[in-house]
C-alpha cells in the first residue's frame, strides 16, 4: 500500500541534516540551523503529498490534509524530528516521514476521508538542548507556560530567547493551543526503543499506555572521616544506608510487572578513596502506566527510606525534580490499530511504552494511540539505533489502515 522506497530514502536523506560523521549519529536541536534545514526539507515533503503547511506560534511544522466535511474535528498525527546528541535516524523521525508518506499514497489512489487530518512535527520533544521537552506538544494541548520559557542551555540562553533568535515571538506561545472539541484523535507511530518486540520476532505493537516519568534526588547526610582511623562501629557513613535503599528500590519494583525504577546519576562526597563520604546523592527515576502504582511504590521507597535513615543516625532529604502524569491509549484506537494489523497482515502484540512521547501530551485533550516498530536490539538514543527497511514498511502499512479508519474513510 506504502511506497517503501520513497519512505526509505526520506529516512535516509533526513538523517543526513545534522549528521556528525561516520559512526557518530545525528544531532539536531531546536531552534538551530540544523532544525530549520530539517524543516524546509520536510515541509517540501509535506507540500509533495498535497498537504497545506504552516508553523505555529512555537515552530510546530503542521501539514494538513482536508477532509470532506472540514468542520469536523481533525485527528491529529506526527513526531518530532529534533535529536539527542548523537542519536539515530529514526527516534521521531520515523512518526513524521510515515504519517506523510501515508498521506501521500491516500492522495495517490484517491482515497478521501470525512475527518481532516494534520501531520505534526512537534518542536522540540527531547530536551537536550534546555533540559525541557516536549515543548511543541505542550503547546499545542495548551500546558506549555511563560515561565517553561526560562529554562536555559548550557549557554546560558533561554528556550524565550533562543525562540526570538530564529523569528518566534514567546509572547504568543497560547496562540499554538488547541480546542480539544476540534481534535478527535491522536495516533503516533514511533520506533519502540527496546526489545519487548524483537524478542517475540514481530515487526508491529499496539501500545496500551505511556509511562509517566517521576523523578526523585535522595541526598542522604553523615560524617566524614579517616577510612583508615575510624572504626566500623563508630562511623555515620551514608553509602552503606544507600546501598540498602537501592536494593530496596530495585527488590521492590520488580514486584509490578509495568514498574521500572532507574538510578542513572550518584555522587559521593567528599570524593576521595581514603575518605568515608560525609555525603550521597542519587537520582530515581520511576516509572509506570498506572499512576497508583507509581504512587503506591513511591511511597514504600519514601517510607523505606525514611526508616533505614532514622536507624542508621543519616540525614535525608528528598526532592522531587520532575512528577509527569503516565497516559492511558485509548481502547478503542487501540481495536483501530489491531484491526489495521490484521488488514496489513501483520501479527501484533501489546506493548507499554516505557519512554515518554509527544502523544503523552494529549492524556486530557483527545483519545490518543500509538504504534510501534521493531528496535534493533532495543538500541535507541545512538548512533547504532537502526529498524530495518521491512520493519519500517510493516509499521507504515498498519499507520495507512488506521489513520484512514480514524478519519472516517
Amino acid at each position: 500500500m506504502v511506497n517503501e522506497d520513497r519512505l526509505w530514502l526520506r529516512i535516509m536523506e533526513l538523517g543526513e541534516i545534522g549528521a556528525q560523521g561516520e559512526g557518530k549519529g545525528v544531532t539536531r536541536f531546536s531552534f538551530t540551523e540544523e532544525e530549520r534545514r530539517a524543516k524546509e526539507l520536510v515541509m517540501h515533503y509535506m507540500k509533495e503529498a498535497g498537504l497545506s503547511v504552516r508553523e505555529d506560534a512555537v515552530g510546530n511544522l503542521i501539514g494538513r490534509r482536508e477532509g470532506e466535511d472540514p468542520s469536523l474535528p481533525v485527528v491529529l498525527t506526527g513526531s518530532h524530528i529534533d535529536t539527542v546528541p548523537h542519536g539515530g535516524r529514526f527516534d521521531g523521525a520515523l512518526g513524521v516521514l510515515t504519517a506523510i508518506e501515508a498521506l501521500q499514497r491516500m492522495k495517490e489512489q484517491g482515497i478521501t476521508t470525512l475527518h481532516p487530518i494534520e501531520v505534526v512535527a512537534f518542536t522540540d520533544e527531547e530536551g537536550s538542548r534546555f533540559g525541557f521537552g516536549m515543548i511543541g506538544s505542550r503547546a499545542l494541548a495548551g500546558t506549555l507556560l511563560p515561565e517553561h520559557l526560562l529554562k536555559t542551555d548550557e549557554n546560558g540562553l533561554s528556550i524565550g530567547q533562543a525562540m526570538q533568535e530564529t523569528g518566534y515571538n514567546p509572547s504568543k506561545i497560547r496562540e499554538a493551543a488547541r480546542n480539544a472539541d476540534h481534535i478527535k484523535a491522536y495516533l503516533e507511530l514511533h520506533i519502540e526503543q527496546g526489545k519487548v518486540l524483537e524478542s517475540a520476532n514481530l515487526s508491529v505493537g499496539v501500545v496500551s499506555g505511556i509511562a509517566g516519568p517521576l523523578w526523585l534526588q535522595f541526598s542522604l547526610s553523615g560524617e566524614a572521616g579517616h577510612a583508615g582511623a575510624t572504626p566500623m562501629n563508630m562511623r555515620k557513613d551514608p553509602v552503606p544506608t544507600a546501598a540498602e535503599i537501592l536494593l530496596y528500590i530495585r527488590n521492590e519494583t520488580i514486584k509490578y510487572p509495568n514498574a521500572v525504577a532507574t538510578t542513572g546519576k550518584m555522587q559521593l562526597l567528599p570524593g576521595g578513596v581514603n575518605v568515608i563520604a560525609n555525603r550521597v546523592v542519587f537520582t530515581l527515576d520511576l516509572r509506570d502506566i498506572a499512576i497508583d502504582i507509581r504512587n503506591e511504590l513511591e511511597d514504600k521507597i519514601r517510607s523505606h527510606a525514611e526508616k533505614v535513615c532514622k536507624l542508621s543516625g543519616i540525614g535525608l532529604e528528598i526532592l522531587t525534580l520532575q512528577r509527569v502524569k503516565p497516559a492511558i491509549c485509548s481502547e478503542e484506537i487501540m481495536g483501530v490499530i489491531e484491526k489495521a494489523s490484521q488488514k496489513a497482515g501483520q501479527p501484533y502484540t501489546k506493548v507499554v511504552s516505557g519512554a515518554g512521547h509527544d502523544g503523552m501530551q494529549f492524556g486530557n485533550v483527545c483519545p490518543i494511540g500509538m504504534i510501534f516498530i521493531r528496535s534493533h536490539k532495543g538500541i535507541s538514543h545512538n548512533p547504532l539505533e537502526w529498524s530495518s527497511p521491512e520493519d519500517c514498511k510493516a509499521g507504515a502499512e498498519v499507520f495507512y489502515h488506521a489513520i484512514q479508519e480514524l478519519a472516517g474513510h
